[in-house]
Parts: structure tokens; sequence; C-alpha cells
């Protein structure tokens, strides 16, 4: 970030505020970070509470806190006063935004967020300086946190915006204010929290009112509720722009994996690059060296401990109903030599809908040629319920021993093994984690 003022700061913050002459260049909501030039945001989390460290922090030679009551200890002309410091810190990333001259993509969705937001980069660092939000940092406290590190000479940033309730996504986008908003897709994840599957898609279109007047908004043409997502953009006098089925780039289009996601995620990332006026065919040769990122289906040959190898295809980060049938309908349709093993978590925050969801997952799986199934976590055995004879079914009351089952019991020369769940509730992660190790 630019350098900016205690002036400027109480202007934004607390325009009453008595506060030292100082210059901040850099803002933190880790007090280890804490430095001379700094200004240290006190957010009160669900484990810990920032104020405790502001003292801390102002030892350390930080030059400014934002809090939410005065620390004691600690001169009030260090201390900007104010009623929510989470909101104080939206209200900061804002301020950055507004001084950015580039153009902002602003992306959510069901699943796919991080990837299409990486692919999106990678195709608009082929023309110039393209910043995108870190991981996942993509909540109320992760977006300003990406959009006060956007360096101001980056032509394109991407900053991606998750949501688990109504009017989260509202709230982030009147932050980020994008140039162009993208929707990868509806899927029912949080269902829990909505009244019906129509409202994710709501939820969802909040995007479109961080548009300016004829922002571009970008749609998957083949989703649920497309025409919700449409209607809503249009209210926002935006330019609906669609990807999928029925706009495809095959002429131009060669990907590093050709499946269905990585197809959809190119579209749409080749959509930004159309929508800012920029050459399609440049972009898609980028794009074909762009591989499946961490946890979201990228691909490991490994070593066994008798000799031969395995592939892994590690989709552990996410766990939700559409993803898991895109996953298992993926590795049924790999070439394999040996034989195709899927290692399926639990699906999460379904609500009244996760038992007829788990049960959509087996009778997918009974209809594939996939050798080996392996539920884990209670609500795995509706699915194991729906398998037939002639696939192999083990259960795991969750992911404790699982690793070593794989390694040391079941895994052959030329296996694959698709492991896919929830990344909180199932932790498969974990187990992946382990089998990369060998």
């Amino acid at each position: 970030m630019e350098e900016i003022t205690s002036q400027k700061l109480t202007e934004i913050l607390n325009p009453a505020a008595k506060v030292k002459n100082c210059v901040i260049n850099e803002i933190v909501t880790d007090s280890r970070k804490a430095a001379a030039g700094t200004l240290f945001v006190a957010i009160k989390g669900e484990n810990f509470d920032g104020h405790n460290f502001v003292k801390t922090a102002i030892d350390n030679g930080c030059e400014l806190a934002v809090v939410e009551r005065f620390v004691d200890g600690v001169n009030q002309n260090c201390q900007i006063k104010v009623n929510n410091t989470v909101e104080a810190y939206g209200k900061l990333g804002a301020y950055n935004r507004s001084r950015f001259k580039g153009k902002v993509i602003g992306l959510t969705g069901s699943a796919g967020k991080t990837t299409t937001k990486e692919e999106i980069k990678c195709a608009l660092s082929v023309f110039a300086k393209t910043y995108a939000t870190q991981g996942n940092h993509n909540n109320h406290i992760g977006v300003p946190q990406s959009l006060l590190e956007m360096p101001m000479d980056a032509q394109f940033a991407v900053i991606e915006m998750g949501m688990s309730s109504k009017g989260e996504i509202a709230a982030l986008t009147r932050h980020v204010k994008p140039d162009i908003a993208l929707i990868t897709n509806v899927y029912p994840m949080h269902i829990e929290f909505f009244e019906n599957f129509e409202g994710i898609a709501e939820a969802k279109a909040e995007i479109f009112e961080g548009l300016p007047p004829n922002g571009t908004a970008i749609i998957n043409e083949d989703t649920n509720f497309a025409e919700v997502l449409e209607k809503r953009a249009l209210e926002h006098n935006a330019k609906v722009v669609k990807f999928g089925s029925e706009h495809h780039y095959n002429g131009v289009l060669e990907l590093k994996q050709d499946g269905e996601i990585q197809r959809y995620n190119a579209w749409a990332a080749l959509e930004v690059v159309k929508a800012l006026g920029l050459d399609q065919t440049k972009a898609s040769s980028a794009l074909k060296s762009f591989g499946a990122l961490d946890g979201r289906g990228k691909k490991h040959l490994l070593p066994l401990n008798g000799g031969g190898t395995y592939t892994l295809i590690d989709d552990s980060y996410s766990g939700q109903p559409e993803a898991m049938k895109i996953a298992v309908k993926a590795l049924d349709a790999l070439p394999c030599q040996g034989r195709k093993i899927a290692v399926l978590g639990k699906m999460a925050e379904l609500g009244n809908t996760s038992k007829a969801e788990h049960i959509a997952i087996g009778e997918l799986l009974a209809k594939s040629k996939i050798d080996i199934v392996i539920g884990v976590k209670e609500e795995m055995k509706d699915m194991l319920k729906m398998l037939p004879p002639r696939i192999t079914q083990y259960y795991f009351a969750d992911k404790e021993g699982l690793a070593q089952f794989l390694q040391n019991k079941l895994l052959q020369n030329n296996d694959i093994v698709l492991i896919k769940g929830a990344r909180y509730s199932s932790q498969l992660y974990k187990v992946t984690e382990v089998l990369l190790k060998g």
C-alpha cells in the first residue's frame, strides 16, 4: 500500500480522534508484524481479542492502533477509537481501493473461486502486472487485507469474495467496487443458512451491487438459477456476458487438464480477457500450461513402499455435492491400468438435504467403474449403502489411520486414488499431506 498519514486515517475512521502526526506504510492485524511505520487493527475473533496485544504492538514500535476501547497503559494519542474494528478495517481497504488506477475484477461462486482467480491472474499477467487475492483470503477480514496489499503499479487486480450467508457479499463488494463482476457457479453450499436454494443465488448476485454504471457482469449460463443472476445484474445496469456450453472457445483453448471444471474455469477467465479488450488467443496460450492447485484436483505420481507407483488426485479442499459429483465422474473417465479408488469425506452445511445428497453420491458411484470406495465420517454410511457388491467398500469414522491403511495395505502399482471431502469437517487434506511425504 502507499503511505497514508495519521491525519487521513482519522478522517476515514474517526474525525474526532486526536492522534500523533505520523506516516503509515503498512496496516496489520497480527501484532507480531507490528513495527515502525505500521498501524495495528485490534480485531476481536472467536478465540482471541486483538486489544490484548495493543500494548505489545506499540512497545514494538507500531505507530498507531485502531481500537474499540482505549487500552490501559497506552497513550491515547496512539489509539484511534472506532465502534467496530472489523468495519474500520474494511474502510481502510476501501480507501486503498479508491487509490487504485487499474481495473478490478471481483469474483464469487460456490466452487472454483480460487482456481478461477488464479487462472484470471495467469491470463492477464501476459498483458500487464496483475495482482490477485493471496490464497483464499475472501471473507470480511481477507478482502480488506487483499485490498490493502494491492500494488498501486499493477494494471489489474483480481479479488475473490466468499460468503456463507445473505448480505456478506453485499458488504464486501461495497469495498471492492469491481469493474467486472464474475460468478463462477451456484451450488447448494451453506444451504442450511438459507430458506431455499434460490437464496444462495440471490446472495451471490449481491456482487453486482458494487459495479459502476455499465460495468460488466460475467455469468455461467449453465449454472443453477442463471436467470436469477442475469436479472439481478441487469437491475444494476450491468452489461451481461455469459460463458458456458453455448459460448465456448475450443478453437483457441488447449488445457493441461481438460475436464469439465477446467474448461468452465478457463472459459470464465477468457471472458474477463475479452471484456478488457485483450487478445483471447494470447491469453489461452498462457492458460495452456496452467495446472490444478494444491487441494483442488492436483495430480501427483507417487512411489509405493514395496515398489511401483500410484497417482494421487488431491481434491481435498472442498467437499460440496456438485464438486463431489464432478470429481467422481472425472475419476470414472480416467484411463487406468490399476484400480480406481475414491476416498470421500462427509459433505458439510447441507441442512436437511444432507442425507439425500450423500445418497445421491452413492447412486452415482454405483453406476461408475470405480473399484474401491472409502467413506469417511458418519454421514458417508448413507453413501456406502448405495454401492453394489462389485465395488469394494471401507468405512472410517475419521481420518485417523487412513493414510497408513492406504500406504501399507490398500494401494497397488498403477492405482489412481481420489481424495475429496470438506476441508475442515472431514480433514482429508491431512491424509494427502501424509501421502505426499511418503
